[in-house]
């Protein structure tokens, strides 16, 4: 009997218990209560639930539609099976007990090998459902643990790139953590706006966190001496660096073709990487695209890849004050960006200033800076 199940026997005349005890104590462990209020207190004051109850219904105090309703009521006891026995034969009774959540209703006099078959029966069932129950826990908690493994491959995935990137370019890591910052913050503020709810859902701002990184990762792709020079562009400089773009994309797209699917975060780290230096009236690049031909997470990235650019120090250039940031982002209102982008990032420039606050560059990237333009300036 050392995995035998267990059943509570619940009835008041002690002659039934005798008998119903002496039926299947060989086959089964047993508990016993000569009440209601007792049955429940044995299930509740245990460690171990049953795994069935025999319960009689005409009982003093609380009656078996009692217990059972106070049963099935408590998450941690309703899936125990509940067996009425009793003397109460009519249609009445019988289907106020299924419809209290019963499993079975025997009436006495018992028959006992009906009722051991029921039983056995029952219990059957219970094992069933519970290795059901158990095998389905266990599958979402493996769908869970892939699916957090897998949102941490991507994230690792989408850093190793923006940090290859970072290795050849005169922004830093933590360009990369305020830009993705400055992107989300616009499109929570923006996510309730008619003219963007239905794109900016929970799930997308959070593909549009993970896609920002890889804005500028097309930049891996430009000689040294264009990529790193401190002044201004010649105009044929220029047009190389403009490249950044298009390389960023293809390059996103070659790992999706090998991958041999579509991917959301890689599609918008696509428009990202393609489309952030379009400006809204038209006058951008690469394709000198206009208003909303613009995709939206191109047009967040522009308003915060320029403010970083603006409010970051350099080794070649201060910082620009907060406040001649935000006038200048201000001052490009509907011409080079979306106006009600630009009226969210009003709103939130606190947060901005917050944002550029916490993830400061420090002395030690502006020497990496000094170091990769020395190596240009120092080069035949």
């Amino acid at each position: 009997m050392h995995n035998a199940a267990t059943i509570l026997i619940v009835d008041d005349t002690p002659e039934n218990l005798v008998l119903m005890s002496n039926l299947l104590r060989d086959t089964y462990h047993l508990k016993v209560a000569n009440s209601g209020a007792k049955a429940l207190a044995l299930v509740r004051g245990s460690t171990t639930l049953p795994d069935l109850i025999l319960l009689d219904i005409m009982m003093p105090g609380l009656s078996g539609y009692d217990v059972a309703r106070d049963l099935k009521a408590n998450p941690q006891t309703a899936r125990i099976p509940i067996i009425f026995l009793t003397a109460m034969s009519s249609n009445e009774d019988e289907t106020r007990g299924f419809e209290l959540g019963a499993v079975d209703y025997i009436t006495k006099p018992i028959s006992p090998p009906v009722v051991l078959a029921r039983i056995d029966t029952h219990l059957k069932l219970k094992a069933a459902a519970d290795f059901l129950r158990d095998k389905n826990d266990y599958l979402e908690q493996e769908v869970a643990r892939r699916t957090q493994e897998v949102a941490a491959i991507q994230d690792v995935t989408i850093l190793a790139m923006a940090s290859l990137a970072e290795t050849r370019d005169n922004e830093t890591g933590n360009h990369i953590r305020r830009t993705q910052n400055y992107v989300k913050v616009l499109a929570e503020h923006l996510k309730n706006h008619p003219r963007f709810g239905y794109f900016l859902t929970d799930h997308t701002i959070d593909l549009l966190f993970k896609s920002a990184p890889l804005h500028d990762i097309g930049k891996i792709g430009i000689p040294d001496r264009i990529l790193l020079k401190p002044g201004r562009f010649t105009p044929e400089e220029f047009e190389i660096m403009k490249a950044h773009t298009t390389l960023g994309r293809d390059a996103i797209q070659h790992a999706e073709d090998q991958l041999g699917m579509d991917i959301d975060f890689l599609h918008f780290a696509k428009e990202i990487a393609y489309g952030h230096q379009e400006k809204w009236d038209g006058s951008g690049y690469p394709e000198g695209l206009a208003g909303d031909a613009i995709p939206i997470s191109a047009r967040l990235m522009a308003v915060a890849d320029v403010y970083d650019a603006l409010v970051s120090r350099r080794v070649y250039k201060a910082p620009m004050a907060h406040e001649d940031a935000v006038a200048f982002i201000k001052n490009g209102r509907g011409s080079h960006f979306d106006p009600d982008i630009c009226d969210a990032f009003l709103a939130c420039q606190a947060r901005f200033q917050t944002i550029a606050a916490q993830y400061v560059d420090t002395d030690a990237d502006l020497v990496k800076e000094a170091t990769a333009l020395q190596f240009i300036a120092d080069e035949p």
